[in-house]
């Protein structure tokens, strides 16, 4: 699974060009249906390829445009490391792939800009979170979302990281810089096994922890998601002990997570979040009803839009599986919205979400029904 950060959302919003495309569908992690999913990859491909000939693109255009997704069908160690959705953003200048723990539905998006609203689960305040697993003699990261967890790879995308949670990297490093004696062989992994841990060993264990604490503060950085423990009984309150994210949350799993499937760790770790999401929603849902009458909420993308680019929106409903197409100068102020997608169009509703997170704001992406007043948008402004 790939991580994707605020910066990686920002990189991507700042893509601009003639073409840009965003592809997204679901894969599987295991199986037979594996085998279909390049399958179905090369499918969108070819209808890109059809939409792109339909507006004029040379043929010549189309290949050379589409040869990085092209290469990529062939890299069948791609296809055997997928997790429940593969998204996919192309231009002339750049090429991106996330895969990532939520099942997207197919869909592909030819505009001047990269279509990233699927990408909200991930930055939104309906589910994302993340789980740092205790146990034994390594620490895991897992990324969360409502449907799903899944393990991030650390030493492929986090390498100074995935050392820090290394105990026994750690813990050979910290005997070279003190010149502490080795301990026998077996020792610091008998601590790891449901022993009661001397008080020497604590303090060893509690100097990792702040060592992986202080490699995820960067990781965290721009960071709001929840973040749950779970693990051995003793370990948790020596991490709560050594942890400066101020979004961790006081309920922990206890139990040693090696023991648990993806779906036994997602249950466990979802049923203590989800009070938290929902919590936080209908807090923002009774702020929009109180604040109607002193000009500080709005409803339509033309108030909303700009308000997002200036920094004004605090708290933005989003109306998922929704589209307002249109063309938009943020500098000039010019907004058109047309009723049907165009040639060059952006999703409107998609912008104004980007431009909200970026700016600091909390997007609530929901379904129709439980946006506030019955439109595809509300927004709760600072001032």
């Amino acid at each position: 699974m790939d991580k994707i950060t605020i910066n990686d959302l920002k990189s991507l919003s700042e893509v601009q060009g003639k073409i840009c495309v965003s592809i997204f569908l679901p894969t599987h992690r295991a199986g037979k249906e594996t085998e279909q999913d390049p399958i179905r990859f090369k499918n969108l491909l070819r209808e890109v390829e059809k939409q792109l000939l339909d507006d004029g693109v040379r043929r010549p255009e189309v290949e050379k445009f589409l040869s990085p997704a092209e290469e990529l069908l062939i890299e069948s160690g791609f296809w055997r490391q997928q997790s429940e959705g593969l998204a996919v953003f192309i231009s002339h200048d750049h090429f991106y792939t996330f895969r990532l723990p939520v099942r997207f539905d197919e869909l592909i998006v030819i505009s001047s800009s990269f279509h990233l609203k699927p990408l909200l689960p991930f930055f939104a305040k309906d589910g994302h979170f993340y789980v740092l697993a205790l146990s034994q003699n390594q620490i895991r990261l897992l990324e969360g979302t409502r449907h799903t967890v899944d393990e991030i790879d650390t030493e492929e995308t986090l390498p100074n990281l995935a050392k820090a949670m290394e105990y026994e990297r750690y813990h050979k490093d910290l005997q070279f810089h003190t010149g502490t004696a080795a301990r026998q062989s077996g020792e610091s992994a008998a601590m790891f096994h449901g022993h009661d841990p001397s008080d020497d060993d604590k303090k060893r264990i509690l100097r990792w922890f702040h060592k992986v604490d202080e490699a995820l503060s960067t990781v965290f950085s721009d960071e709001k998601s929840p973040l749950v423990l779970i693990g051995v009984d003793y370990l948790i309150p020596l991490y709560k002990q050594a942890n400066s994210y101020p979004h961790l949350i006081e309920l922990a799993v206890y139990g040693n997570p090696e023991e648990l499937s993806a779906a036994e760790i997602h249950n466990k770790t979802w049923t203590l979040i989800v009070p938290r999401f929902t919590e936080d929603e209908e807090i923002a849902y009774r702020k929009y009803h109180e604040l109607k009458n002193q000009n500080r909420t709005a409803r339509t993308i033309d108030e909303i839009l700009f308000a997002a680019h200036h920094g004004r929106v605090d708290s933005l409903f989003v109306a998922t599986g929704e589209q307002i197409w249109g063309y938009y100068d943020l500098a000039k102020q010019i907004l058109e919205v047309h009723h049907e997608h165009q040639t060059g169009d952006h999703d409107l509703l998609n912008v104004a979400a980007i431009q909200t997170i970026l700016n600091g704001g909390t997007v609530y992406a929901v379904d129709f029904e439980k946006v506030p007043d019955g439109t595809l948008l509300a927004a709760i402004f600072r001032y």
